[in-house]
């Protein structure tokens, strides 16, 4: 048994975890692992929005050309396809992309493909919605947790390794417990969503500022190679407290500090759906997405269910990543979305605008 925290990254602790130094964890988990010389990593949203079905193949035109950018030397790593419908009744294609190297995502974003089709005024014309939504944090400020050891999605992918079993989970709390920053801090929410530009309401490009601390969760769950019987436990038991879950926070996210929740289905590059799902949530700070985790009845009916079955698991795969980063690392950019689009739902203007 070893600690989620890799050892490069273990510092004294100011702030205790949330279990006894002997607690012993009921089940294997294991986390992703990287070496000293992995200091930081970028999590890329690009999206493409459309909300009439006519406009679908335009839609997937754009997420391919968004596909294609990532090819050359300083494209991601890693990076996936995804569709969802918002609580506006969007369709929303996310090409998810993970950089080991942030200098290597800066000449990406800054050259003239992509660069040059972002800024070109056909995004303002073309009767599409764009966005964009980055955040880049340190190795200390990101956890993962999989129940399985190859083949590591999201982040994971990124680091190269596995951990043997770690302690630090099937506990309230274990979340913060296996991000290194929590060692010290509290990683509390400092300041609010502001609009730098543009006017959410008029459409047109929109630029949004974060702020340190916002918390990002991806929750997978992977169903390509189950048999049978793992496949009928996932969708009929797993997924519909799942799918209550995720539309609730969609729908009603904002009273709790959730900024953004997007339960999202992995695609093909031919928008043809894939036997793989993930969550993506956006929260003001850590402690909300805990609050909500450890006492709301939508999330406490998915925590029992995923406890019941996880030890029959064999094939079905599930995993998340959770990280905070600091406001200066984050980008919130939108082009011709409708105004609950990711950030802007709950940005305001700057005081005295």
């Amino acid at each position: 048994m070893e600690s989620a925290i890799d050892t490069h990254l273990q510092c004294p602790r100011t702030l205790s975890r949330r279990v006894p130094d002997d607690y012993r964890p009921p089940f294997p988990m294991w986390v992703a692992r990287a070496g000293s010389g992995l200091q930081q990593v970028v999590m890329a949203y690009l999206g493409v929005q459309y909300g009439q079905d006519a406009q679908r193949p335009a839609a997937v035109a754009a997420l391919r050309h968004i596909a294609g950018t990532f090819e050359g030397a300083d494209g991601p790593v890693h990076h996936d396809l995804t569709d969802h419908v918002d609580d506006s009744g969007h369709h929303n294609l996310m090409a998810v992309g993970y950089w080991s190297d942030p200098a290597a995502f800066c000449r990406w974003l800054r050259s003239d493909e992509v660069k040059g089709w972002w800024d070109a005024d056909e995004r303002l014309a073309d009767g599409l919605g764009y966005f964009r939504e980055v955040v880049t944090p340190r190795a200390d400020q990101f956890e993962t947790l999989y129940a399985f050891q190859d083949d590591l999605p999201g982040v994971g992918s990124v680091m190269g390794e596995i951990s043997g079993e770690i302690s630090e989970h099937g506990y309230w709390g274990s979340m913060r417990d296996r991000i290194p920053q929590s060692q010290t801090d509290w990683l509390q929410a400092d300041g609010n969503l502001t609009i730098v530009s543009g006017d959410p309401g008029n459409g047109g490009r929109v630029v949004v500022r974060g702020h340190d601390n916002i918390a990002l969760i991806r929750s997978g769950q992977d169903w390509r190679a189950a048999g049978e019987e793992e496949r009928s436990l996932y969708l009929d038991e797993l997924l519909p407290p799942l799918e209550e879950g995720m539309d609730f926070l969609r729908d009603n996210g904002e009273t709790l500090g959730c900024y953004s929740n997007r339960f999202v289905r992995s695609i093909d590059l031919d928008g043809n759906e894939l036997d793989e799902s993930y969550n993506i949530g956006h929260w003001r700070s850590l402690e909300h997405l805990e609050r909500w985790a450890e006492s709301h009845p939508t999330h406490l009916r998915i925590f029992v269910t995923f406890f019941r079955v996880v030890t029959g698991l064999e094939k079905l795969r599930l995993y998340h990543e959770v990280s905070v980063s600091d406001g200066r690392e984050q980008i919130f950019e939108y082009v011709n979305c409708h105004p609950r689009t990711g950030m802007m739902r709950d940005a305001r203007p700057p005081a005295g605008a």
